[in-house]
């Protein structure tokens, strides 16, 4: 594994950093004041947008990583759409996370697609915005838990339930539903379905009023007697009680370190930003030792350290999904060390910096990063996954 960024991928970088410099951060604030307005400017970058996939639906995030066999697919080691996908968020969300959430077409439930469904229906369905649809009122973080479910009828399946915290539930083209099939079989019950926008029985209730990401809609959507075609179940429709819940799960494996580098870019904003604000007042000598520094200095620097940690730990998540590596203890260890890294440099260099009030985009930053340590799985829920990793311990055997 190589740290430098490959020559294929820094043209998409660069792009993805000169797009947050100059279209997000310019429209940041006023959509985070403007809570649920769509942000039409994005419309204007659409081909840019795609162009983060490098132009390969194929090679999206989490489409190669689908089947982790342990193998490459020519032998020698590659970076893929999960490397490229991850270093193009750190870029954007150096300028804005909700816009990034608000973006065409790289919606969760794209990277489920990718991740679970038949070569068939990654054809039918590229090219849609999907979001994803898990969290209900009873159920969190074990998303094992959920009580939506899905009665098969002929060539339909009929939904039932509600769901909660769908990040673009209002705006996508279609949401992917986690239900189950059938209660008494648990975990291995649990299906994944597309449910078109405009089905009937399909119902957006509301949508939610938040302390960050203003400019991402997060809707409450219900689900009653929702008829969805046969052909929208995603993967096989046949309930493996040995396998288990272990395919629906490899979505997150694709997905949490595109959440870590989210992360990642909006804490490196924070520290370029507290740098440049704090450089007329110290000195920034890295030759000193920390305690011959000032505070604000051996603070920095600490940030600073806990960064590139960070950092290191999302690429090699990433770089293990494209090489087809099992890669989930490694996700939720990215996932854990960023989301808590992102919420502490960014409330630190609030504190640093607070003299500089409300207007400058710290402050923002600060309320965007929060959400980054909860959804795609809680700070807690990735020390439990890893420990069981670590371990060898089932989710029966260790909870």
């Amino acid at each position: 594994m190589y740290l430098e960024v490959p020559k294929k991928i820094r043209g998409l970088k660069e792009q993805a950093a000169q797009m947050a410099d100059h279209v997000f951060r310019d429209i940041s604030r006023k959509y985070d004041k403007a809570e649920h307005a769509y942000p039409v400017e994005l419309d204007m970058v659409a081909a840019a947008i795609d162009g983060l996939n490098d132009g390969n639906p194929a090679g999206a995030a989490g489409a190669n990583s689908a089947s982790k066999s342990g193998q490459t697919d020519h032998g020698g080691v590659k970076n893929g759409g999960n490397l490229s996908t991850a270093w193009s968020i750190m870029e954007l969300c150096r300028g804005d996370v909700g816009l990034l959430l608000s973006m065409p077409r790289q919606g969760l439930g794209n990277a489920a697609i990718a991740a679970v469904a038949t070569p068939e229906q990654k054809q039918r369905l590229a090219g849609r915005w999907a979001a994803m649809a898990i969290t209900e009122p009873t159920c969190g973080s074990d998303s094992a838990a959920i009580r939506t479910t899905a009665k098969k009828d002929g060539d339909h399946y009929i939904l039932n339930g509600e769901k909660i915290f769908v990040t673009a539930g209002d705006r996508c083209d279609c949401v992917v539903v986690w239900a189950t099939l059938d209660k008494a079989l648990g975990r291995a019950a649990i299906k994944s379905f597309v449910v078109e926008k405009g089905t009937p029985g399909m119902t957006v209730t509301r949508l939610e009023k938040k302390l960050g990401i203003k400019s991402s809609d997060t809707a409450a959507i219900s689900f009653v007697d929702c008829r969805v075609p046969k052909e929208n179940l995603l993967g096989s429709p046949e309930v493996d009680v040995q396998k288990g819940f272990a395919g629906v799960m490899e979505t997150f494996d694709n997905t949490r370190p595109l959440v870590a580098a989210m992360a990642v870019g909006v804490a490196r904003a924070a520290l370029d930003r507290a740098r440049e604000l704090l450089a007329p007042h110290c000195e920034l000598d890295y030759a000193t030792p920390a305690l011959n520094n000032s505070h604000a200095a051996a603070t920095l620097y600490r940030l600073e350290a806990e960064w590139e940690a960070a950092y290191l730990l999302t690429l090699k998540a990433a770089w293990m999904g494209d090489n087809r590596l099992p890669n989930s203890k490694d996700a939720s260890i990215a996932k854990a060390k960023a989301g808590r890294t992102a919420t502490e440099i960014t409330l630190k260099c609030v504190e640093l910096c607070s003299a500089y009030g409300e207007d400058d985009l710290l402050e923002k930053w600060a309320r965007d990063s929060k959400i980054l340590d909860i959804f795609e799985g809680t700070q807690q829920i990735q020390q439990l996954i890893i420990a069981r990793r670590l371990l060898g311990k089932s989710s029966a055997e260790l909870k």
